[in-house]
């Protein structure tokens, strides 16, 4: 009946869509102007609790902008002149001149250094002087000083890092950095063939079970740049997380076992590198590493807060700074959890998270007793950015749900709405087509989850008719694609809808929605339950008699192309159709730190690595695959496609292989005529196995800049 009545709405909102414009080719792909939407209002902070900043256009210039503050209470705005920093020194990094080869030049607090890295040496440079004095000498291909080793960029630093792997103490006198020594780190030849001969990068790699860096940690002063180095093995297998500076300028480290299921705090006398615990954490299955927003430290130099997923959700604690328990602050099913502010006169916490619908953000309050939860935001909506006032007497949200346009408000910190401030809507958002989406649950086969759904529809979707399904996903652990916030008509998503293919996001038990209770059940066994629940939302699907059994797509990248791979062969019996980009195709091919945080080591888990091969299911196949790598991707490496083509090669079973010379893990992000080639071949490919008819011409027009 439930569905009946969707349907009977979406087809009676399809009477008015009939009468409406389709976007172009050139509106979608190209930037031509629409006016469908328009820019919620720029706000850059606050003056103080009454008054906000919003850069404005001044006097109709389309190219000048003014700051204002604006009054919160009657909207009254004024220019705004912005203080010149007290800070004096306006040195500049190109007034350093330093090589081009250097990295990663970060500025000390008071602006008066500079440290960079160089030939993997880690150097600092006096702005005033310029003289430069080298903190490190022994770098050289395999010894790394203050410039991440791969493994630590991609999976613990993270890629924001830009490989940097030093940190300045507030006061500008110290740094902190890590050392790697990656000479007993397998190597992985990654061949290039440009030129006459080509040529090898030998990326020092440890795939899982292998050999890790070996990592120091050390403590330099800008007055006496001798390194003193912290009281840990560097022969050990460990890790070490990003370390965390206080505001008095002490060091804390984050260690955790090569089995990723101890985490330690540590803090570490900067005189003699000797530490102290203050922390320690144990899970059976794993504990994140790469969170750098773990700990919140109170300005009163007596505690700390803590977030922690070892409930099953992420929730708040408070410790003295001894490592002391004091309380517990947050206890509810809390997942997304972040600190935006820390009121402590008032001894107030306020913060981010899901929690009244895994699918949405809300801004929450509580003493930092744990007394006092308050939900701020309001409405059925993901309110997805929060602006806090200084004394927290308001704040500014932008929020949505998957039907509701982006708006912005202005609330008190009691929840009351002040003033609307904008909206997304153009002047011609009422003429266009658009899309409708829903989100929908569907029970696991184990019947233990609600897993959700996104479906958006075809424009005049006719529920007497049968469409085809393209899904498209991640599905990554606590990585989920299903969130309540309204999808901006644009690009594949509005042109597919315009082509009549339904189009659908998955989310499954580890996805994020069911906290650290619904990930620890891939422990030891990444994919499985993964793929299981994917299959589960398929074939609730297919039983819909709108969806064309014999077109059911799916594609993704990296996780995704795992996925896909997975839905081809293991389970070959729902999908028929797949694009796969720069898959893992074999757990023993992916690099440690990752792999192993779920699956341990080969050796641990022989039986969880066979079962979540996609080789191991290759005699299944029987749809379609196009398989896509590039041939210098250096985190999935092409050696995961190349050893599934081989093994569907000794199968005799046909697929569909493409390959892009030279290009990383996002193919096309240094060539625009890569990215160009790779969307048009998607393309062509779903066209003719979904829609049963050739590419419009519009795409096979010569590749421009600006595609």
């Amino acid at each position: 009946m439930r569905l009946f009545i969707i349907c009977l709405l979406i087809i009676n909102s399809q009477i008015c869509s009939a009468q409406q414009k389709l976007f172009t080719y050139e509106q979608l792909f190209k930037g031509s102007v629409t006016n469908v939407t328009k820019p919620l209002p720029i706000i850059n902070g606050w003056v103080d609790d009454d008054h906000y900043l919003e850069m404005r256009t001044s006097d109709g210039d389309k190219v000048r902008q003014q700051l204002y503050a604006v009054e919160v209470k009657s909207g009254k705005a004024i220019p705004y002149v912005e203080k010149k920093s007290e800070n004096k020194n306006t040195t500049s990094i190109a007034s350093l001149g330093l090589s081009k080869d250097a990295r990663n030049i970060t500025f000390s607090p008071d602006g008066n250094y500079a440290a960079y890295t160089l030939n993997n040496n880690l150097y600092i440079i006096e702005g005033a002087s310029l003289k430069q004095v080298a903190l490190t000498t022994d770098g050289s291909d395999v010894i790394l000083n203050g410039y991440a080793s791969w493994v630590y960029f991609e999976e613990i630093l993270g890629r924001a890092s830009r490989y940097k792997a030093y940190w300045w103490s507030p006061d500008s006198k110290m740094i902190a950095y890590m050392r790697f020594d990656d000479s007993r780190v397998p190597v992985y030849p990654i061949y290039v063939a440009e030129g006459q001969h080509g040529y090898l990068e030998n990326e020092h790699y440890p795939k899982s079970g292998d050999k890790n860096p070996e990592v120091k940690v050390g403590i330099t002063s800008i007055e006496n740049p001798v390194t003193i180095w912290t009281d840990f093995n560097s022969g050990d297998d460990q890790y070490f997380g990003e370390p965390f500076w206080t505001k008095e300028n002490r060091l804390w480290i984050q260690w955790m076992n090569r089995g990723q299921d101890n985490l330690k705090l540590y803090e570490i006398n900067t005189a003699d590198g000797k530490k102290k615990e203050i922390y320690d954490e144990k899970q059976q299955t794993w504990i994140d590493l790469d969170d750098a927003s773990r700990v919140y430290f109170l300005s009163n130099k007596k505690s700390f807060i803590l977030k922690s997923d070892k409930d099953g959700w992420e929730n708040l604690y408070h410790f003295d700074l001894s490592g002391k328990f004091l309380n517990q602050i947050t206890n509810g099913n809390f997942w997304g959890t972040s600190i935006v502010r820390v009121d402590e006169n008032l001894k107030t916490i306020f913060f981010r998270a899901r929690k009244e619908n895994s699918a949405r953000f809300d801004f929450y309050r509580i003493g930092l007793d744990g007394k006092g939860l308050t939900r701020l935001t309001f409405g059925e909506f993901s309110h997805d950015h929060v602006n806090l006032s200084p004394g927290g007497k308001y704040f500014i949200t932008t929020y949505s749900n998957v039907s509701t346009t982006p708006a912005m408000a202005l609330v008190d910190n009691k929840g009351k709405v002040i003033r609307k401030l904008g909206n997304i809507k153009g002047k011609e958002y009422d003429n266009y087509a658009k899309p409708k989406t829903e989100i929908l649950r569907v029970k696991s086969g184990d019947g233990l989850f609600e897993l959700p759904v996104l479906i958006t529809y075809p424009l005049n979707f006719d529920p007497a008719k049968k469409y085809p399904v393209l899904v498209s996903i991640y599905g990554g652990p606590n990585a989920g694609t299903v969130y309540d916030r309204f999808r901006i008509p644009a690009g594949n998503l509005q042109w597919w809808a315009q082509e009549g293919i339904i189009q659908i996001a998955f989310d499954n038990r580890s996805s994020g929605h069911f906290g650290k209770k619904g990930l620890n059940y891939i422990h030891r066994q990444l994919g499985k339950w993964e793929i299981e629940d994917y299959i589960t939302c398929a074939r609730w699907l297919r039983k819909q008699n709108w969806v064309d059994t014999t077109r059911f797509a799916i594609t993704g990248g990296s996780f995704g192309g795992y996925l896909t791979c997975m839905a081809l062969t293991y389970g070959a019996e729902v999908f028929t159709h797949g694009v796969a980009n720069s898959a893992v195709t074999d757990w023993h091919l992916y690099d440690t730190h990752y792999t192993e945080r779920f699956m341990d080591t080969p050796g641990e888990n022989p039986e969880g690595y066979k079962n979540t091969s996609v080789m191991s299911y290759a005699e299944k196949y029987k749809g379609l695959l196009r398989i896509v790598h590039g041939t210098s991707d250096d985190n999935v490496h092409m050696q995961n496609s190349i050893q599934l083509i081989s093994k569907l090669q000794d199968l005799n079973k046909h697929f569909e292989f493409m390959i892009y010379p030279g290009e990383r893990h996002g193919i096309g992000a240094n060539s625009a005529s890569k990215a160009l080639h790779n969307r048009t071949e998607s393309f062509k490919f779903l066209y003719k196995e979904l829609l049963n008819k050739p590419l419009p011409a519009v795409f096979r027009a010569p590749a421009q800049k600006g595609f």
